[in-house]
Formats: structure tokens, sequence, C-alpha cells
């Protein structure tokens, strides 16, 4: 019987880590992208129509237009945008998914800024893509992510 719930848990694990990794990939596809300079692979992140905003020091939600944020990273060259991210928190009911992602950011090498983000994710055709994202960000209080 042992056995049996070890081969259990041992699969549940792994599916779990396998879904996990299927919701994830956009978000690094969209990390990935921005620090390669490839619009094409950020925007294979978003879903239709996703929102992007940000939240400013005074706690005013500021939007963002997803393609304007992609235009201006296509900017920029290759390794000069790099967003290092760990997931904290995954949490899915069907076809939804919300994960927590702390941050360091680094522009041409040299630590900018910290925060967080919370992507919501939508499942497409067998797909992952994210639907929304707000972030923080601050200079002060920040963990280097390596």
């Amino acid at each position: 019987m042992n056995k049996l719930v070890a081969l259990t848990l041992a699969f549940g694990t792994f599916c779990f880590g396998q879904q996990n990794q299927d919701i994830e990939k956009p978000i690094r596809n969209l990390f990935s992208g921005m620090k390669n300079a490839d619009p094409a692979l950020m925007k294979s992140a978003f879903a239709e129509g996703a929102i992007l905003q940000t939240i400013t020091k005074d706690g005013t939600v500021k939007n963002e237009n997803v393609q304007e944020f992609m235009d201006s990273v296509s900017k920029f060259s290759k390794d000069d945008l790099d967003e290092r991210i760990i997931v904290e928190a995954v949490h899915t009911d069907g076809g939804l998914a919300s994960v927590f992602t702390p941050y360091s950011f680094f522009f041409k090498g040299k630590f900018s800024h910290c925060g967080a983000n919370s992507f919501q994710l939508v499942k497409q055709q067998n797909d992952w893509k994210i639907q929304y994202i707000i972030d923080t960000r601050r200079k002060e209080n920040c963990k280097e992510i390596k």
C-alpha cells in the first residue's frame, strides 16, 4: 500500500509540475522576448485584448498599452532589458491561472528597480495566455534576484 501512495504522490507532483510549466511558459516568453528584443515572442505571450497596469508610488493605477510597450522594448538591443523573476505562487481553476512573481529589473546590466508582478492567465485553444498584468515598482527594500 505504501508503494501505491508514493506512486500516486509522485505522479500528482509530476502532473502539477507540468501544469505549472505550461502556465509559466507565456510569462517566461514575455521576459525572454524583452531580454532578446524580440517583439514576436512577447506578442505570443499575450491574449487578445490583454491589459497591462502598474501601481505608482502614490498608489495610482496607471494603464499601459500592450502594443506600445512591445514597440518600446523592440527599440532596445539584446540584453539591455533583463527582468529576473521568482514564481512565488500559482493558483488555478479550470482555464484561469493566477501567478505572483517578485522581480529584479536590470537595464544594460545594472540593477534598476524591483517589485512584484501579478499575472492573470487564461487557457485558450490549449495554450495559456497572459490576459492581465499589474505590477509594482520601487528602488528601495529590494532583494536582488540573480
